[in-house]
């Protein structure tokens, strides 16, 4: 089954000021949005696995406008979400951000051996998402867990559809002093540690 991406879009948001101190490497966090059809929109089919399939392409997509977006800054943290449109249910934005979407991006970004932390509703056109980051090796390094705001256009998504995002971050929160594993520690490469 065939998922028609109707639109796209990315946000930048890139800082290097916290607590009135200012940092040598700034921080870059950006997002990628696909707009979707949901072709099970409005009644309830038992077997995602259409959808499961056809969320490839789009993940493809969002991998290379996120990794495009970086700007050619290393990619330490990631993250996805999925707001499903009225006519649909949370269940099909999760079975559009499973493994299959999931792994051009992490080819895209060099490989990346942790799971990608993940938030997904059902919400009117224009909503708001908080998408949660975490460092893409390491689930153990603090340092890292972050999110990134996404407000969606005003007219997406329709009750047929549903924005897939994607989110990216070069570096840990500005001043992180909670303790845990140091990224540059990262040894077990288990995903955990």
């Amino acid at each position: 089954m065939a998922i028609e991406i109707r639109r796209w879009l990315t946000m930048v948001d890139e800082r290097n000021v916290e607590a009135g101190r200012r940092t040598e490497m700034h921080l870059r966090k950006v997002a990628a949005v696909a707009v979707v059809s949901n072709p099970f929109a409005g009644r309830y089919i038992e077997d995602l696995e259409p959808l499961i399939r056809g969320s490839v392409e789009a993940g493809a997509l969002l991998a290379r406008l996120a990794v495009e977006a970086m700007g050619g800054l290393p990619v330490e943290s990631y993250g996805k979400a999925g707001v499903v449109g009225l006519g649909g249910e949370q269940e099909h934005a999760n079975a559009m951000l499973t493994t299959a979407f999931a792994e051009p991006l992490r080819e895209a970004v060099g490989g990346a051996l942790a799971w990608i932390p993940s938030f997904t509703k059902v919400a009117a056109p224009g909503s708001s998402i908080d998408v949660p980051l975490a460092h893409k090796d390491a689930l153990y390094v603090r340092s890292h867990y972050d999110g990134v705001t996404v407000t969606l256009p005003t007219d997406a998504p329709a009750v047929d559809e549903v924005a897939l995002i994607v989110v990216l971050a070069n570096r840990g929160r500005l001043n992180a002093r909670v303790g845990g594993l140091p990224a540059n520690e990262i040894a077990a490469r288990d995903g955990l540690r």
